[in-house]
């Protein structure tokens, strides 16, 4: 029994487990000593014959924290496998009464998850799904490209709403209000004013909006060097019947001799440096 734990928890054991499953407190003092335990935090331990991984590193981090928290915004993100690498420093949301101090390598926040919030996966607490990807898209820069690839595949946008709305006084409520009220219009009218506002501060000159080009009109033209500007906004908008539609207009234009940059809501929100540096580069080889 010891050992099925030790192998589902990637190594990381508690001593409220250890003493579930037979040993006695001086049992694992003892395996402390002879250093084939490692003490993580006050009754939590990992098992030093194996590699400490990243799941071995967020699950001891959380249990350090008292049998109430649970991983939260991009540990969260990534235990649900929303994104591909671990964040360094774990964040962890414990109870506001809860006592204790914040643990080496972790982030604590302090609020009262409601059960509908907090989800047991692979036997650890986590952040509901929906009230993950709401929080960990607003936790680093680029994070809408995270709420972006949810909507197309693992929720709804209705389900990201009703998790913000009960978790109104939450740190990043206000700017995941703005993403989801972007994400709720498509933003593609946000993504053309914000690539406008680029253009300016940029202080690139010659371009006209709405310009027609072979019987269609481009979000932003540069017509003296035949460079012309689309943007898009969430990808989870965009249907087949679109695609295609997009795809026959965007060949029409380049066969009149015209080259296109398309750019996404995301890319201006999270890499506007690349975006200007593309059109530089663009507008000075033509």
């Amino acid at each position: 029994m010891l050992n099925d734990l030790l192998r589902d928890q990637d190594g990381v054991i508690t001593l409220a487990q250890a003493q579930r499953v037979g040993l006695t407190h001086q049992a694992v003092q003892r395996r402390v000593r002879s250093g084939y335990w490692r003490r993580c935090a006050r009754g939590v331990y990992f098992v030093d014959d194996r590699e400490f991984t990243d799941a071995a590193r967020i699950r001891a981090a959380v249990w350090a924290h008292g049998a109430h928290a649970a991983a939260s915004g991009l540990a969260a993100a990534w235990w649900h496998r929303l994104t591909v690498f671990a964040p360094e420093v774990v964040e962890v949301t414990v109870p506001r009464n809860s006592r204790g101090r914040s643990h080496g390598g972790a982030r604590v926040r302090r609020r009262n998850l409601g059960a509908s919030d907090v989800s047991a996966v692979r036997g650890l607490k986590v952040t509901e799904l929906s009230l993950t990807v709401v929080e960990a898209s607003v936790r680093r820069r680029g994070g809408a490209k995270l709420m972006d690839r949810a909507l197309q595949r693992h929720v709804e946008l209705q389900a990201l709403w009703q998790a913000h709305l009960r978790n109104k006084g939450r740190y990043g409520a206000p700017a995941a209000r703005r993403m989801l009220q972007a994400a709720a219009d498509g933003s593609r009218s946000e993504a053309e004013r914000l690539l406008l506002g680029l253009l300016r501060q940029a202080g690139l000159t010659g371009w006209r909006t709405n310009h027609p080009v072979a019987g269609y009109k481009v979000d932003v033209a540069f017509p003296k060097q035949k460079v012309a500007i689309e943007v898009d906004g969430f990808a989870f908008h965009t249907d087949e019947e679109v695609f295609q539609i997009d795809r026959q207009r965007q060949n029409t234009i380049a066969l009149c001799g015209w080259q296109i940059l398309r750019f996404t809501w995301l890319d201006l929100t999270g890499y506007p440096e690349r975006v200007i540096a593309v059109i530089r580069s663009a507008i000075s080889a033509r």
